[in-house]
């Protein structure tokens, strides 16, 4: 299977951009670089096999054919949709974070 682009909108890039921040804050910055490379490895997973991401959300939410894959060692979750021309990432939230909330923020934003 050829992958696909993954292309993350406004909101996504700015998660991660938060979640560099938090890292960096904290003075871990091997934390932060880990960080981008579980993010990297989330973002080539879901470009190959698209589908394998979980659909818990999507009812909940409303929102068809959304999925999300979780980062390794991060309690990260990359929010997407399979286009047929790209992976469409919506989010990069913590996963103890009210998602359903932080889900339609997107929504309304998008």
């Amino acid at each position: 299977m050829k992958a696909k682009t993954v292309v993350p909108r406004e909101q996504a890039n700015r998660d991660v951009d938060d979640a560099i921040a938090y890292y960096l804050g904290e003075g871990a910055e091997s934390a932060a670089l880990s960080f981008i490379d579980a993010l990297e490895g989330a973002y080539a997973h879901i470009s190959r096999p698209p589908g394998t991401g979980s659909t818990r959300y999507a009812h909940e939410l409303h929102l068809p054919g959304l999925r999300f894959w979780p980062l390794t060692r991060f309690p990260h979750l990359v929010f997407y949709f399979e286009r047929s021309d790209c992976i469409d990432v919506w989010r990069v939230l913590h996963g103890k974070r009210d998602i359903p909330a932080w889900m339609e923020a997107s929504e309304v934003g998008s």
